[in-house]
């Protein structure tokens, strides 16, 4: 219960942040540049150091290492509804991040060391999986119901409270664990904390600055050289932060790719959503996340039955399906238009959700029972992270192609349309700058202006679906149908220190 109340808060602030961001912008007048870190550096930190926050819960406890994730996370969330500058608010998500990577990895180890039953493991890891579908739904409908009362800091203070209630949980009844034997790999944490926040600033700073920009590239380098070096390091010390020989097994690969394809969907498709709800059928958040109910609501659902369908069926088919079933419906979606009736779109919400049910759960499990239960913190970290990646791609990669389509294609739509040639240019850079809300657009305009943003969101879309197809294959052709009954664990490592 407290784990999966953990893991509902680390993505309800998620969820609830992005819905909160125009009412931030207006009050603190933030630019765009800004604006894009503030649920980024939450995402950037979790992502960074969930790896490390892994270990640190074999050696000093997880359900310790647990519960001091959740009082930072109080802390960033106090920090955060007291703010009142950007830099304030960007510092709160930094702090709530480091509770974030606490969270997640160790909330999920202390499961699997708990259910030693591959089987029954299982299903208890697919209800985890399932709370993080319950937090991305809670997150946009309670900062939609608060921002209409109160101001957003009060988004802010709802995952506050959440925290107290998981402590209060927490503390009394969640048994403690941690794997036996274990040391601090200082060089693995460092080099592993370095290369992933160099990937994720990459993949952030690109789709703002261009992915080609002189900091962006330094990153990419930097991440590149850090993944080497953090593989060279950790087959050569004898209690590695993460065994790289794990990648050996074909399955523990694809399962990574899979994990980190579900969220990439997952996040992508919800952020496509959402914008295309705000700019080109000009809902606001309460009503985009009550239209957006029955992807998260199908979601938590199919997540829950898998757990127990995986029992007959292994891991191979839930995935597949749930993969090829993603692309179709993402497909579907992109025939929505400005006048398409929700009762066209709403069967594909759900038809989705189904389907990141039957993969996001499933790739999470399949990691955790490819390895020994004392070995669970380390595949929970590697999981957590593929997942966090993938999230954050969805975000970075979707939105720097939806701006991108829309930049690229404005043109075009505003002669289609009819709009004076003087008069393009002021929309284009209003556009732009997003500064087109503060103004009524005249009737050509605002159809030019919702036709373009449904091109980018569609090009969104359509890359989503390939990638799903492609993942797909992955799923039929790598991934051992049933990993603890396939001779796929792997050994724990020997104090021999590896050489080659």
């Amino acid at each position: 219960m407290a784990m999966c109340l953990g893991v509902m808060m680390t993505f309800l602030l998620v969820t609830a942040t992005i819905s909160a961001l125009s009412a931030i912008q207006g009050d603190l007048h933030v630019g765009p540049g800004a604006l894009i870190w503030i649920p980024s550096a939450y995402t950037l930190v979790v992502a960074a150091l969930v790896l490390s926050a892994g270990t640190l819960g074999n050696l000093l406890g997880r359900k310790r290492m647990f519960c001091v994730g959740v009082v930072i996370m109080i802390a960033g969330g106090v920090l955060a509804a007291t703010a009142d500058t950007t830099a304030t608010v960007i510092t709160a998500q930094l702090v709530a991040g480091v509770g974030g990577a606490l969270i997640l990895p160790n909330s999920l180890a202390a499961l699997g060391a708990t259910f030693a039953d591959p089987q029954r493991r299982t299903e208890v890891i697919t209800v985890w999986a399932a709370s993080s579908g319950i937090g991305l739904a809670i997150g946009p409908l309670l900062a939609g119901v608060l921002l209409d009362r109160f101001s957003w800091h009060a988004v802010f203070v709802s995952n506050t409270v959440l925290g107290v209630i998981t402590l209060l949980v927490a503390v009394p009844f969640a048994a403690e664990s941690r794997a036996p034997d274990g040391r601090l790999d200082v060089g693995g944490a460092l080099l592993g904390t370095l290369t992933i926040a160099s990937l994720v600033y990459a993949l952030i700073q690109g789709g703002q600055d261009g992915y080609t920009a002189g900091p962006v590239i330094a990153a990419w380098v930097a991440a590149a050289v850090g993944a080497m070096v953090f593989v060279a390091v950790e087959l050569r010390v004898a209690a590695p932060m993460l065994d790289v020989r794990l990648f050996a097994s074909r399955s523990f690969s694809a399962v990574m790719v899979i994990a980190a394809v579900a969220l990439f969907g997952f996040t992508g498709v919800a952020v496509l959503v959402v914008m295309f709800y705000n700019n080109v059928q000009h809902l606001d958040a309460l009503d985009t996340s009550r239209r957006m109910l029955p992807l998260f609501g199908v979601y938590v659902v199919s997540a829950f039955l898998t757990g127990r369908v995986i029992r007959r069926t292994g891991f191979k088919a839930p995935l597949t399906v749930g993969l090829l079933l993603g692309a179709l419906a993402v497909l579907g979606l992109t025939t929505v238009g400005a006048d398409t009736p929700y009762s066209r779109v709403w069967p594909l919400f759900a038809l989705f959700g189904a389907a990141s049910g039957l993969v996001i759960a499933p790739s999470t499990a399949a990691a955790l029972v490819s390895v020994t239960p004392e070995r669970a913190g380390m595949a929970s970290g590697a999981v957590n992270t593929a997942r966090q990646i993938g999230a954050v791609m969805g975000t970075a990669l979707l939105g720097s192609l939806l701006a991108g389509r829309v930049t690229a294609d404005l043109p075009r739509q505003l002669a289609a349309h009819g709009v004076p040639v003087a008069d393009r240019a002021p929309v284009e850079e209003a556009v732009a700058s997003g500064t087109t809300s503060t103004t009524p657009a005249p009737g050509a305009v605002r159809a030019a202006i919702e036709d373009a943003f449904a091109s980018g969101v569609h090009a969104g879309l359509a890359v989503t679906a390939a990638v799903f197809l492609a993942a797909a294959v992955v799923a039929l052709t790598a991934v051992h149908n049933r990993p603890h009954e396939n001779g796929t664990h792997m050994p724990a490592p020997t104090t021999t220190v590896t050489t080659s």
